[in-house]
């Protein structure tokens, strides 16, 4: 692990990425000398200028002399995202400078501090972001690092001055075997990053070595995979209070939250109200709630904590309302997720109560397929999936710099869903572009207009802004 000093500069290649802009804004506002670089402009770039970071535009060799002339010989910090050929960090290994990847610096953090650090294949960066939001909500002032934009910052990165360290680890590359948090917490276990993993077991094992470098493990005791390969110290659930730590057991499930029971050791101490809807949702409240409660946080001030959590940025994100259609952005990219994004958004049109700017009357589901990779493993399962909507939109496939797969693509995956449902309307676009004039002419008044993806997906928003005025006929284009 590196040693962070404050006498040595630290340079971040890829700034703006969402986990290095968390890390490069907090060390920033603890001391050290941060600079970094991004071609891409975008907010998140301002907000690390305003806490001192200074940001170059070019990745080029001659950044990094710039940077060498004004602080010294800087350590390079870069994620799996920047490759080997860029130009930049090929610089930086010419002059012999240290390199070294965001997880070794997020390590030392999670290693120097008290630390609560979230893992699992789904529900990581909102588990954190609800654990950082009643930290703060009650008093403990945390320091956050999340895949996400927390509400209750405006930011993925905190600076706090409590004692608490919260961490979203992400199991993708593996690279989470180098924390040791004082708390670490397993949302569930599916098979998922096939590029990385080739099978579940080899990515139980990866998680199974973070494990072992928890003080305490907290677990979700509703997965499966959890209770056969997994020894928590806790458990938690949703389904049952006999067999869990930490339990809330829903009395009501609506399309704006949930009202349920809080159980600890099978004794009931009171109830919730969850203002995010959706069983998912609740069970990464009860999560933060029992990580909350093992740090020693009262139940009562957690139980009025929970009415003010909101989810992180991209997760069941309402955009806003477009021409009478409620336009909503989702991070989904892994069947379960879009299965369980999707039951959330039924329950909206069946309960007649939403979150939303208006109660949706249909499910629009706009999906667009990440990684040849992920899409020919789980072709199948996301057209079941999607067969919950009542259309289904389909966007181009996002490479993600992968190589195409024959037979592997949208217009694939929509014959998949066809052969599930002939009935369901399914439309396919060619380009995002041509995914907005879609949206404009086969969704109608009171849908609910649900993006789902990692890729780009999430410029739909402003590509029907580009469109208004455009006609907007009712019946959807099969």
């Amino acid at each position: 692990m590196p040693k962070l000093d404050r006498r040595q500069p630290l340079h971040f290649i890829g700034a703006g990425g969402i986990g290095m802009s968390a890390l490069a804004g907090i060390l920033a506002e603890r001391g050290f000398l941060v600079s970094g670089s991004d071609p891409r402009p975008n907010p998140v770039l301002e907000r690390l200028r305003s806490a001192g970071v200074r940001v170059f535009q070019e990745q080029t060799a001659a950044t990094i002399a710039a940077v060498m002339a004004a602080e010294g010989a800087p350590m390079v910090v870069i994620s799996s995202a920047v490759p080997a050929t860029n130009e930049e960090l090929a610089e930086a290994r010419r002059r012999g400078l240290s390199v070294v990847h965001r997880s070794d610096v997020l390590a030392a953090l999670i290693n120097d501090q008290a630390s609560i650090a979230v893992a699992g294949s789904h529900g990581k960066t909102t588990t954190s972001t609800l654990i950082a939001t009643l930290l703060e909500a009650v008093g403990e002032d945390p320091t956050a690092v999340i895949g996400g934009i927390v509400p209750a910052f405006g930011s993925n990165g905190r600076h706090g001055q409590g004692r608490l360290l919260v961490a979203e680890a992400d199991e993708s590359d593996g690279s989470l075997v180098k924390f040791t948090p004082r708390l670490g917490l397993l949302t569930n276990v599916e098979l998922d990053h096939t590029d990385h993993y080739p099978d579940l077991a080899s990515l139980v094992a990866t998680l199974q070595r973070f494990a072992s470098g928890c003080t305490t493990l907290l677990a979700n005791g509703d997965c499966p995979v959890l209770r056969e390969h997994f020894k928590a110290t806790s458990w938690w659930s949703t389904g049952s209070s006999e067999a869990a730590d930490f339990a809330a057991i829903p009395l009501e499930e609506r399309g704006d939250g949930t009202l349920a029971t809080w159980y600890e050791q099978g004794v009931a101490l009171g109830t919730l109200e969850v203002p995010l809807p959706g069983r998912h949702n609740l069970s990464n409240t009860v999560a933060a709630m029992a990580a909350c409660r093992l740090e020693g946080v009262p139940f009562e001030a957690l139980r009025l904590a929970v009415a003010g959590l909101r989810p992180p940025g991209r997760r069941f994100d309402c955009r806003g309302l477009w021409q009478e259609r409620a336009i909503v952005d989702d991070y989904a990219h892994h069947p379960s997720e879009v299965a369980a994004t999707l039951a959330m958004a039924r329950l909206m049109v069946e309960s007649g109560r939403s979150p939303l700017p208006l109660v949706p009357l249909r499910l629009v589901a706009v999906f667009q397929p990440h990684r040849y990779t992920r899409t020919a493993q789980f072709l199948d399962d996301f057209a079941a999936a999607l067969t919950q909507a009542d259309a289904v939109l389909l966007a181009p496939l996002y490479a993600a710099g992968e190589a195409p797969m024959a037979g592997i693509s949208s217009p694939a995956l929509a014959e998949a869903v066809r052969t599930l449902a002939p009935d369901l309307p399914v439309a396919v676009a060619a380009s995002m572009e041509a995914l907005a004039q879609l949206v404009a002419s086969g969704t109608g008044p009171g849908d609910l207009v649900l993006a789902m993806g990692a890729g780009d997906i999430n410029s739909l928003w402003e590509r029907l802004g580009a469109l208004d005025g455009h006609e907007r006929p009712s019946a959807l284009v099969a």
